[in-house]
Formats: structure tokens, sequence, C-alpha cells
């Protein structure tokens, strides 16, 4: 028997909850977000549907240009309660086959399954898509492989509503060709400097970098390249756990006051911090992201000696983080924000304790 991971997207997400209590507007463009004729705004699109996103429209996108690329467009407002009513239905659903769930954000969420042939991992793919449909009247797209990273990969290529299954003796065959954005964690930025290098698929990825590359990437480059020869990155035990958790606030108007930014921060790492003990994930990672009003952004990390749980650690080490950044930017251009994110990674199962030197108190042996 060989293990599967089925990772399980459910399409565009928001608007397909909306489309449960308003079957009447399936198969019209539906765009989840402020509705830009209200009034000005700042806001973003948070889903659109396949006949929006046809007009150009995707999320994150401003308002105001989704109303201009798709003009008869119909706007729904966010209900964040009732998405979140909506993924616990999800993951109660495939609990009830599959009994452990890893819910890797909002709208994913992954499964182990044992199955001798892809074949008949695929089938239970595809009976996984029906009974969402027919149960919970989500519709996904589900990507099957012996890896988390390829079956994510493969779950974004079944879009929308497919299954695509990845044999381990073709995983090489299947990325190769994909562009290099396709890699968790590859955004534009890091796409387009990998671009200067003559880097633009995986395959090409997957040859390895060159010196200078290596040089700029580090440790990430090397990271990169693993997930292009289709290794699997473990950083805990569970090859499902997810590997990042963000929160993110924009703020009505630029803000320049850093205490009003600090505030927002200490929240926002807070909030990050009981979604984690929910999940039992320590942290190794912080990060601490600004938009400015110019809309570039600027990130500072650290990583602790050592995983670590609580609100307070987090919180304490994301101000520091925050102070940090708005101490150089002050030297600068003193650019207002416009959105500012805490974010956490390399995370760890609650249980799996490490020895450290902060384990020794003077009074006993390491805390465990």
């Amino acid at each position: 028997m060989v293990r599967w991971v089925l990772y399980i997207d459910i399409d565009a997400f928001y608007v397909s909850c909306e489309l449960r209590d308003r079957p009447d507007l399936a198969g019209r463009p539906v765009i989840v977000g402020p509705d830009p004729s209200k009034g000005p705004t700042r806001g973003v699109v948070l889903s659109a549907s396949y006949e929006a996103r046809a007009f150009g429209v995707r999320s994150a996108m401003p308002v105001g240009e989704a109303g201009r690329r798709c003009p008869d467009a119909i706007w729904i407002s966010a209900d964040f309660p009732k998405y979140g009513r909506a993924a616990e239905e999800v993951r109660a659903r495939l609990a009830l086959r599959f009994g452990d769930v890893v819910p890797l954000s909002i709208d994913e969420a992954a499964v182990r399954v044992e199955a001798a042939e892809a074949d008949d991992a695929g089938r239970v793919a595809r009976e996984v898509q029906a009974d969402l449909k027919a149960e919970v009247h989500l519709p996904s797209s589900i990507g099957v492989a012996t890896s988390r990273t390829v079956a994510k990969i493969a779950s974004d290529r079944a879009k929308p509503g497919g299954v695509v299954v990845v044999r381990p003796e073709s995983v090489a065959s299947f990325l190769a060709p994909l562009p290099a954005r396709s890699i968790p964690g590859v955004g534009p930025k890091t796409e387009a400097r990998l671009a200067t290098y003559g880097i633009a698929t995986i395959g090409d990825l997957a040859k390895g970098l060159p010196l200078a590359a290596r040089r700029e990437f580090g440790d990430t480059g090397r990271f990169f390249v693993r997930l292009a020869r289709g290794e699997e990155i473990i950083e805990g035990p569970d090859v499902l756990g997810p590997r990042s958790r963000s929160s993110d606030r924009t703020f009505e108007a630029d803000v320049s006051d850093p205490r009003e930014v600090e505030v927002a921060v200490d929240r926002l790492a807070r909030e990050l911090a009981e979604s984690l003990a929910k999940e039992r994930l320590r942290f190794q990672t912080v990060a601490v992201g600004v938009r400015w009003e110019d809309f570039s952004r600027t990130t500072r990390s650290r990583t602790l000696a050592a995983a670590a749980d609580g609100a307070e650690r987090v919180a304490t080490t994301a101000r520091r983080l925050f102070e940090e950044l708005w101490a150089a930017e002050a030297a600068g251009r003193q650019r207002k924000v416009r959105t500012v994110s805490v974010h956490t990674e390399r995370f760890r199962p609650a249980t799996d304790r490490q020895r450290t030197l902060d384990g020794f108190d003077g009074a006993g042996p390491p805390v465990k």
C-alpha cells in the first residue's frame, strides 16, 4: 500500500459559499468584496466567480479596477462568520471518512489515504469531491500525490472542479514544464528574480541554481530547488502540516503614527497565536510585513533558537520587528502604512518539545 496525500481546495470559496444561499446567481459574474459603486473604498476583491475571472478579475485586485473590468458584476459583501462555518462543515465531512484532517487555510485541507494504485487514490478523490458537492454543496479541486507539495501544485492544475493524480514516477515530468511560480512560496518578485538567472520553469529550477543565485537566495534557494525536485520538506513529524500562517489588516486611511500600527501588530499577533493554539502548533519564525502608501512592501523576520508558543511570544517578537522596520523607514522616506501583516512559519506539533538552554532553571532537568 502507498500513502497518498489528497489536497482539497474549495473552488472560488467565498463566492461558492454565497451561491449556496443564492443559487439563482449561478453562472453569473459574482464578486465578493465592497461594491465600488457605493462610494470610494480601499477594499480589494476577496473572491470572484469564474465568470468574473473571464474579465480579468482576480483576488486581491482593488475593487475599483475590478468594477471597470467587469461592469456587470454582482457584488456581495463578505460574511466571514458564514465562511468560517462552511470551512468547519467541509472539515467535519472529511473527518467522517478520514479521521485526521489538516486545515491548511480556510478553503484548503489535506488528508491521507492508503491505496495500492494511483487509480485507486484518484477514485477516492473523486468520491470525496462528489460527497462535498452533494452534502456540503461546495465545489472542489483535488490534487493527489505522495507528497503534500506536489499534491498542492496538482490541485492548482485541477481547477476548476477537477482531480489531478501525480504518480511517484511521474513527479519530475509533471513539474518540469510548469512555471517556477507554481511552487508554493514563489511569488511574482521571486519569479522575476529567478528569471534574471534564466530560470523560468520548475524544470529549470530542479537543475540547481548558479553560484550567484545561490548567494542571493541562500537557504531559501536551496529549499525551492528541493521542492522543484519533488522532495517533501518536513519541518515537523507531520508531512501534512501547514508551512505558514499569517494575518493582516488594511487601514481605512494610510497611517503615519507608528503607535497605531503597533496596536494593530499586537492584535494580529495575538489572534494568530490563538489560531495556532487551536491547531496545537508551535512556531519558530515570526515576520512582520508592511505595505506602504506607494504599494511597495518591506518585511522583517526572526527565527527563534527553538520552536515556541504563546500569544506573548508572538506579540513581543512582532512588535520588536515592527520597531526595527519603522526605525529603518524613519531614517529614509518616512512613508505612511497602508497594510500591516504578521506571519509565522516553521511549525512543530505542540507535543514536540525541544531541549534548549532556556529549559535549564538551575533547579532541575531541562523541560521536555
